[in-house]
């Protein structure tokens, strides 16, 4: 197959962040494949794609401008002349659902968020017909993805998008006298609920019996002058590190990982988190749930809750000499569901399937 791969944009994160891993599957199995991205916005996901083989075309245009995406989309598809279109979130799915029609191209498409906003999933469930195959990237995009979108469950299938590498290094275990690191790490948005985090933070500076703590939040956005105004009014110290180019990077100089989130999908965050070693505290959403085991590698509380999540804070930091021991079952658990070998299985089994549905 000749697949164009389409997505919303090459900002650095979110859905962008496993098309290499997905694309050199697909390559290895014989098919060629080039990535035509709406929109660049911060482009930080071009590096990645480039460095993995991939050939990337961006348009150079707004996220809003729907019509001049279609054409310029219709333009680069006439050139290139896929023989499939692979479509990644929203906006994607749409432009490319009508590139298909007319072009004659069957579409197979991800979904990546376990919400969506009521504008987009009245215009997917209209046009659910129009995709050969749903993917869903986790269990509990499925299960969603199911209920609003109605896809029959014979036109879906999941394929987790995370795919755990065992050489992957782990943390180092905390040691007695040093503060316990905490850290977060994503896209500085309101849904993210760092907020809560760095109102947790301020709780536990009112209990007593602690070691030393160090909190910090890896990630860019429009939020960050808010949270930084929240930090100082809260009286908490908390680094804002920026964007994060290699996120296991900064996972492996922490020993407990958060994620306070109001939704999610899969959350690749916290499942790197997981593989370098470190206990996870998460909101209950999207797929965090179905892969942390509450007491044994983590805790799970609801979202926005700031006095629950200091609370779970509280009962690991209370014995941090266990966060290691809990850290390493946290990284057998999701190599268990998520291996290198189980993402390439499952997506072998898919596009070998697409690829038979299309010849």
């Amino acid at each position: 197959m000749r697949i164009a791969y389409i997505i919303n944009s090459v900002e650095g994160g979110g859905a962008a962040l496993p098309v290499p891993d997905v694309t050199r599957l697909m390559r290895r199995l014989g098919h060629e494949v080039r990535v035509f991205a709406l929109t660049r916005r911060d482009g930080r996901a071009i590096v990645p794609m480039v460095a993995s083989g991939l050939g990337v075309d961006v348009r150079e245009g707004g996220v809003r401008d729907h019509v001049s995406a279609l054409r310029w989309l219709l333009r680069e598809l006439r050139d290139w002349q896929p023989t499939l279109l692979w479509t990644s979130l929203s906006r994607a799915t749409l432009l490319g659902q009508i590139a298909g029609q007319r072009l004659h191209l069957p579409v197979v498409s991800w979904q990546h968020s376990a919400r969506l906003k009521p504008a987009n999933a009245f215009l997917l469930r209209a046009r659910r017909h129009r995709s050969l195959l749903w993917i869903a990237d986790s269990s509990s995009v499925a299960a969603q993805t199911i209920k609003t979108l109605r896809i029959p469950a014979d036109d879906l299938v999941i394929w987790p998008i995370f795919r755990a590498d065992p050489a992957t290094p782990v943390a180092r275990p905390w040691q007695p006298g040093e503060p316990v690191r905490i850290g977060t790490l994503g896209r500085l948005h309101p849904v993210k609920g760092f907020d809560a985090l760095i109102e947790a933070a301020a709780l536990l500076r009112e209990t007593s019996a602690l070691p030393p703590l160090s909190f910090s939040i890896a990630g860019e956005g429009a939020e960050r002058g808010r949270l930084e105004a929240l930090a100082q009014a809260r009286g908490v110290d908390v680094t804002f590190t920026g964007y994060c180019a290699n996120p296991l990077d900064y996972l492996r100089t922490l020993h407990l990982y958060a994620q306070p989130s109001h939704w999610e999908g899969l959350c690749l965050a916290a499942h790197e988190a997981m593989l370098c070693g470190l206990p996870v505290v998460a909101s209950n959403a999207g797929e965090i749930p179905y892969t942390v085991e509450p007491g044994k590698t983590g805790l799970i509380v609801p979202p926005k809750n700031p006095r629950a999540l200091a609370g779970a804070l509280h009962t690991l930091l209370s014995q941090p000499q266990n966060l290691a021991e809990m850290g390493a079952r946290a990284r057998t658990r999701v190599l268990a569901r998520f291996g290198a070998e189980a993402f390439d299985r499952t997506g072998s089994r898919i596009i070998d399937r697409v690829a038979a549905l299309t010849t």
